[in-house]
């Protein structure tokens, strides 16, 4: 093996290896300029079958960019060497398949792509690897084949999807959250996908350019799957597109292009001028191979210097070793040799001199490419330090935020803690209140004992009469008490909610009249000891009073204890009150339950009515409708005739109506109890299609057989879904999901027929164009005319009532819609000018009227942009006024320049159709286009200027906010934004739809549809 071979597969080994680090690109530019010098990729292969490649997933991942750079940027002979591999890199990427993660799935997806493109390249051998082809090299891959070109898209389809795929998969296998664009294994797996952009960027341009060249040649239904699967691959292009260039490691290394916001628009021919083809920029590096200095051969023979001598000597040694005594090189052992072996060796060296120099340049350029990657690195470690430190803020910003939230959630936790206290200060409290309250209680009892003791041995008969009386008024007092208590049950039975504050209430009370008592009878017991004293001495007269007041004591207990069962029956009462009043409001929730029962019951019963009454209706409508369609093949309904005037409004009657039973439809499914609203829609929707199919099959009695044909067969197939669609109203389980959709498509299918069937009437006689073309131009050259004169006024009266900003903006608005009326002034005599010449050139014998009436379409045309012109002009001058007083909106200035500019390109279209292109008029009417364009690119730089003078800046003080208020307004301005692009959005679709009404409108206009026909 040479010397050359072994470096290359040195190189080779360095390239493919299995560290998860990105392919360094000096070893890949080393393995591409060996295929160039060996003119093939046979020493790439033998090396590249002795890798493990079906053992380590990182080493396959990192042959497949390499192999596929070799395909891209090697020598041609690299796909035929290839392809007697093909059935290896099959087999090993099914082996591959069998993994679902990491860069086995990875390798899969890759070498099914790069088998996709060795594929390619095999059936089109005139597109190079890289893919980079001029439009006519495109246009002669087809050979002027239609079916060539569609082949050759259905190709370029799936070799994008490849690609596709791969670029998804890549993206999926990914953790988009961290930074893994600037780590040595995300750069692995991001690398290859620079190849794949540079791949995509020319097959999207491409099969653009091939759509529009087939929907040239072919109908628009027969591409319809085509357009579809375009449209498909254009959101995944263009979402993986934008995702691309938001990495970092991307930015420093290739330029990604945008795609536009909508996809092309293939029916519409003009379209393609619109298309800008994709361009991938690899920025240039510091310094370029090209630029070093080149030796001349002469000179390189005549070198004696001492250094370029050592110089050569050192790459001779490099290269072929140490020179001997016997080297045929060595020119000091060659003085005896002929002439023609010194012209020989001489022819040998300038070889070996041409290889030492294109060694030196790759050094040379390997140096430079290092050097640069090295600034690059430099330059992404700064981009990681400034990202380090933006994350380092960040945090200590978050760190100060969560320590103001621990600050205030140890104060909560304090107001928890001093609530917990004294939430545990008023239970010790309650407790010895309740302690309290038991020893009062053993206190009373006891006071109780000592007081009867002392009425037994106390002789003051008054004292005890007393007490006595007082016991008999508490008693009566306890007595009234309790029929209150049970008078308050009772009431607590009806109101249940204020039931325990009643109780408490009445025991606080009772506890009261009880401590009371306790006082009054420690006031009594005092009195008592100081009396004992004196009435010892009456004790023994009194003995007999004494035993009459024991006995009065014996009954007055007999009258306690009769009150004390009075008290128990009044609680059983009370008890058997509290049972039957339970068992009656049971009683009533069961006859409640047995109501609502009913009602449910009555309920279902009328939903089942209400639908039995839909169903008798929609059998009804049935058989109108099959009546209806039972005239059409009736031979006694052959002489009822009709017009397709009449028919259309027949029909637009039934889609009236049927949009009145989708909406009673759609309210009997909300409420199943009113089926009042759907029964009259399907009434009057039954007649309306019954009258509609009848028209139908009248008016096809007047029109051609073919058209009559398909008036029927329309009839017919609205009939049958009419039918289908009452049958889903009848079934409960396809009402919900009825839809008349299909009934729609095929009323609006006899509407589309009648109109083709109605009479294409004129508003204008054929006769009276000419004059008409006339009439327009000399009125669009007045109407521009009166707008410059209007806007010259306007400009006076600003700079006579204007100062300052105001008037510099208004000057330079007025200035910039004064030089667009005058060129569109121009541009209108041009175009007077050029159909003038197309009139004299084509019109032979014929008079100029004659003229205009053959080419009526043409014509029609002339009118409809001058027409448009005139308009433009007339607009542009009213928003200028509204303006230049500070009522208008300078979008609106923009607008109508636009707008302007719009009209001029349809008369300059209308007016060269039919033009010479040698005619000097027409060379001067795309040079007024050209001015037209720049007059309305200064009215909208003047406008845009003028709106950012006039328009204050606020700017925003954020120094006093703190980062919690920061954080609501960062949130509030993310809910403006959101809603803004929301609003943008809905303005766009409601744009869109704008001009698509008016495209359709102004196809109706100008008989678009006769030519489609």
């Amino acid at each position: 093996m040479g010397l050359r071979e072994r470096g290359k597969s040195v190189s080779i080994n360095k390239a493919i290896n299995a560290q998860e680090v990105a392919v360094k690109e000096k070893h890949a530019r080393t393995c591409i300029l060996g295929t160039h010098h060996e003119k093939g990729a046979h020493t790439f292969w033998s090396v590249v079958n002795r890798l493990p490649l079906s053992s380590n997933a990182v080493l396959c991942w990192k042959f497949c960019h390499v192999f596929h750079k070799l395909l891209r940027d090697g020598h041609p002979s690299v796909l035929l060497d290839s392809m007697r591999y093909k059935n290896e890199l099959n087999d090993m990427s099914r082996m591959w398949g069998h993994l679902s993660e990491g860069y086995g799935r990875l390798s899969c997806i890759y070498l099914k792509l790069l088998i996709t493109k060795m594929e390619f390249h095999s059936k089109n051998p005139r597109f190079p690897g890289n893919l980079q082809m001029t439009d006519r090299q495109l246009e002669e891959t087809g050979e002027n084949d239609v079916n060539n070109f569609f082949q050759l898209t259905v190709e370029m389809f799936d070799y994008l999807e490849c690609e596709l795929n791969l670029f998804q998969a890549v993206f999926s296998s990914l953790d988009m959250s961290r930074s893994v664009s600037v780590t040595a294994a995300g750069q692995c797996r991001l690398a290859p996908l620079i190849q794949v952009i540079l791949d995509s960027s020319h097959l999207y341009d491409y099969t653009v350019k091939l759509l529009f060249k087939l929907h040239s040649c072919l109908p628009a239904d027969t591409l319809q799957g085509h357009r579809d699967r375009f449209h498909e691959q254009f959101k995944k292009l263009k979402e993986l597109f934008y995702r691309s260039s938001n990495l970092q490691y991307f930015k420093r290394l290739i330029q990604i292009p945008q795609l536009p916001e909508n996809a092309p628009n293939f029916l519409r021919a003009s379209a393609l001028s619109e298309h800008v083809s994709p361009v991938v920029v690899i920025p240039a590096e510091s310094t370029s191979p090209d630029s070093e200095p080149v030796v001349e051969t002469d000179d390189l023979v005549e070198m004696n210097s001492s250094s370029q001598q050592n110089l050569f000597d050192n790459k001779f040694d490099d290269l072929f070793g140490s020179p001997g005594s016997t080297d045929p090189f060595n020119f000091n052992n060659q003085n005896g040799m002929s002439k023609d072996d010194r012209d020989k060796l001489i022819e040998q060296l300038y070889g070996e001199i041409a290889s030492l120099k294109e060694e030196m340049a790759n050094f040379k350029v390997e140096s430079k490419r290092l050097i640069s990657q090295l600034k690059g690195r430099i330059s992404e470690l700064e981009a990681d330090l400034a990202e380090q430190q933006h994350l380092k803020q960040q945090a200590l910003d978050e760190n100060e935020f969560l320590k103001a939230e621990l600050e205030e959630v140890k104060k909560r936790q304090d107001d928890t803690e001093k609530a917990q206290k004294n939430l545990t200060e008023i239970e010790r409290k309650a407790q010895a209140n309740e302690q309290r309250y038991t020893k009062l209680k053993e206190k009373y009892t006891e006071l109780v004992q000592n007081h009867a003791d002392l009425l037994r041995k106390n002789a003051d008969v008054a004292k005890q009469m007393t007490s006595f009386r007082q016991t008999q008024e508490d008693m009566e007092q306890v007595k009234k008490e309790l029929e209150e208590t049970v008078h308050q049950l009772k009431e607590d039975i009806q109101q249940k909610a204020q039931e325990q504050s009643c109780v408490l209430e009445a025991v606080q009370k009772e506890l009261k009249s009880r401590n009371e008592e306790v006082e009054s009878l420690k006031n009594s017991h005092a009195d008592s000891q100081q009396a004992s004293t004196v009435m010892a001495s009456t004790i023994e007269s009194l003995t007999s009073e004494k035993k009459m007041l024991c006995e009065a004591v014996d009954q007055k207990e007999s009258t306690l204890t009769t009150l004390q069962d009075e008290l128990q029956q009044l609680k059983d009462a009370l008890s058997a009150e509290k049972d039957n009043t339970s068992r009656t409001v049971e009683g009533l929730q069961n006859q409640l339950n047995e109501k609502e029962n009913h009602e449910q019951s009555l309920e279902k019963q009328l939903l089942d009515e209400q639908f039995a009454l839909l169903c008798c209706t929609v059998e009804e409508a049935e058989g109108i409708v099959q009546d209806a369609l039972s005239r059409l093949d009736d031979p006694l309904h052959v002489g009822c005739t009709s017009s397709a005037d009449y028919l259309i409004t027949r029909g637009q009657a039934a889609l009236d109506s049927l949009n009145r039973l989708q909406d009673g439809h759609a309210q009997y499914l909300s409420n199943r109890s009113d089926v009042r609203n759907l029964l009259q829609a399907v009434t009057l929707f039954t007649h309306l299609m019954g009258d509609t199919i009848v028209q139908g099959s009248a008016t096809s009695h007047m029109v051609p057989m073919e058209q009559a044909d398909r008036l029927l067969e329309a009839c017919k197939q609205c009939g049958s879904e009419v039918l289908s669609y009452f049958s889903s109203l009848k079934d409960t389980t396809t009402l919900s999901s009825a839809d008349c959709t299909k009934v729609r498509e095929s009323l609006n299918q006899i509407n589309t027929i009648g109109e083709e069937l109605r009479p294409k009437g004129r508003d204008i006689k054929q006769k009276e164009l000419g004059d008409l073309v006339e009439k327009e131009m000399a009125a669009t050259s007045a109407a521009v005319e009166a707008a410059t004169t209007r806007i010259e006024e306007m400009l006076s009266k600003s700079r006579a009532g204007d100062t300052g900003v105001k008037l510099e903006v208004n000057e330079r608005i007025l200035e910039s819609c004064t030089d667009l009326m005058h060129a569109v002034k121009m541009l209108v005599l041009t175009s007077k000018d050029l159909q003038r010449d197309i009139v004299e050139s084509g019109r032979g014998a014929a008079s100029q009227k004659e003229f205009y009436a053959k080419n009526s379409r043409w014509t029609e045309g002339l009118i409809s942009a001058s027409k448009a012109v005139g308009w433009g002009a007339t607009v542009l001058v009213d928003a200028a006024d509204m303006v230049v007083q500070g009522k208008g909106k300078f979008e609106e200035l923009m607008v109508c320049s636009h707008e302007i500019a719009a009209s001029t390109a349809q008369l300059v279209a209308a007016s060269k159709v039919k033009a010479d292109k040698d005619n000097a008029n027409l060379g001067k009417l795309r040079q007024a286009s050209k001015g037209v364009n720049e007059a309305t690119a200064s009215v909208v730089a003047s406008t845009k200027s003028g709106k950012s003078q006039i328009e204050e800046t606020d700017t925003m003080d954020f120094s006093s906010m703190t980062l919690t208020q920061i954080k609501r307004q960062e949130m509030d301005s993310q809910v403006r934004v959101l809603e803004l692009e929301s609003e943008l959005q809905k303005e766009r679709q409601r744009l869109g739809g704008l001009r698509k009404k008016h495209y359709e409108l102004a196809g109706v206009s100008e008989g678009w549809d006769e030519d489609t026909k």
